[in-house]
């Protein structure tokens, strides 16, 4: 029972401390560049656990889709043998998607894991994101009278649903949470601008996500309850709902983008006078107020970067362009502030002496 009431103890301090640490982590960052040796730039579009996704490639030569785990040494070149070229923009667990060809590609962690998804009477498809098991995008063909609609697969071609609303002529989709899917659509029924968009698996299921007073919107990312965009110029954060959007634009920026969402943080690029015209990669917890500057945790000599990825525990993944103008993919890490280790080690030492006069 002592050593019951030692854990349980020991337990409620580290949950504490977790719980202050979750509040701490993001007021510094360290940014690691995985542009790989023989590569003149790459841009890594998503991240899940210690893996993360992009493209990249030599001056002059193809791109390749990439996987890295969290070092530009460790990536793995996901190209199949017999394309020429392919990029990956979503990851989540076991599972990296993309396109090559012109053909959306699942892939298992290799070259030779890819699944070719593009279904008959597409002449091209791309998958853009994954919940491990879904996979979505957007593809066109005979099959669509050449428009572009928003597709999902559930891990073979022939698996794919259209998502392609009635009264849209066009739709794009960008992301899954395994259950809900968001992207864009534009038709008769938007006056053919782009509403942002949120479906649940079927092509009546759909929730259109324009805020009243907005001409277009967009929406590039879902986790949880959370989908993220942008509206005329804005990064926006939804809750399910048009009503329900949060306008991310922080002072002193014109522009801003969100790209994507752990459900709590989001993440994008933006510029105005604060950043001095060039883009910046950009964090939010919510609130526009709440943004901070990712560039400010790159080297120097990156001029322009923008955020595309977050994952649960907020690191965040995109890239930053060099004085040459050739962009690097970049992971920032969180760095907890000193409060949490203070915390950790306050804890640790007063479980020690419970532990002392218990015994």
């Amino acid at each position: 029972m002592k050593t019951n009431h030692f854990c349980a103890a020991f337990l409620a301090v580290m949950l504490l401390a977790a719980g202050g640490a979750s509040q701490a982590w993001g007021a510094s960052y360290k940014a690691i560049d995985l542009n790989p040796s023989g590569f003149s730039h790459s841009v890594a579009q998503g991240i899940s656990g210690t893996q993360q996704v992009g493209c990249g490639g030599a001056t002059g030569g193809n791109e390749h889709a990439l996987l890295w785990s969290s070092s530009a040494a460790s990536y793995v070149d996901l190209n199949p043998s017999g394309f020429e070229w392919s990029e990956a923009f979503g990851i989540s667990g076991t599972q990296q998607v993309g396109c090559g060809d012109s053909h959306a590609l699942l892939w298992s962690g290799t070259a030779a894991s890819y699944v070719d998804l593009n279904p008959n009477g597409f002449d091209t498809s791309i998958a853009r994101g994954t919940s491990g098991t879904q996979q979505v995008g957007y593809g066109w063909g005979s099959a669509t009278s050449s428009s572009i609609h928003a597709l999902f697969w559930s891990g073979s071609a022939n698996s794919f649903i259209d998502l392609n609303p009635s009264g849209f002529s066009n739709s794009i989709a960008y992301g899954t949470n395994g259950t809900q899917q968001v992207g864009e659509g534009w038709g008769s029924a938007t006056g053919n601008n782009q509403h942002a968009l949120l479906w649940s698996g079927s092509v009546t299921g759909y929730t259109d996500l324009n805020p009243t007073g907005f001409t277009y919107s967009h929406a590039f990312g879902i986790n949880g309850t959370q989908q993220v965009g942008r509206g005329d110029s804005h990064a926006l954060l939804w809750s399910g709902t048009a009503a329900s959007y949060v306008d991310l634009n922080p002072s002193g920026f014109t522009y801003s983008y969100a790209y994507g969402t752990n459900g709590t943080q989001q993440v994008g690029y933006g510029n105005g006078s604060a950043t001095g015209g060039n883009y910046h990669a950009l964090l939010w917890s919510g609130t526009a107020a709440s943004y901070v500057d990712l560039h400010q945790f790159l080297p120097t000599g990156f001029a322009n970067s923008y955020a595309h990825g977050i994952d649960s525990y907020g690191n965040i993944v995109g890239s930053a362009a060099d004085s040459s103008g050739n962009g690097h993919a970049i992971l920032w890490e969180p760095i907890p502030e000193p409060a949490t280790f203070l915390l950790l080690g306050l804890g640790g030492l007063a479980v020690m002496r419970k532990r002392r006069l218990v015994n």
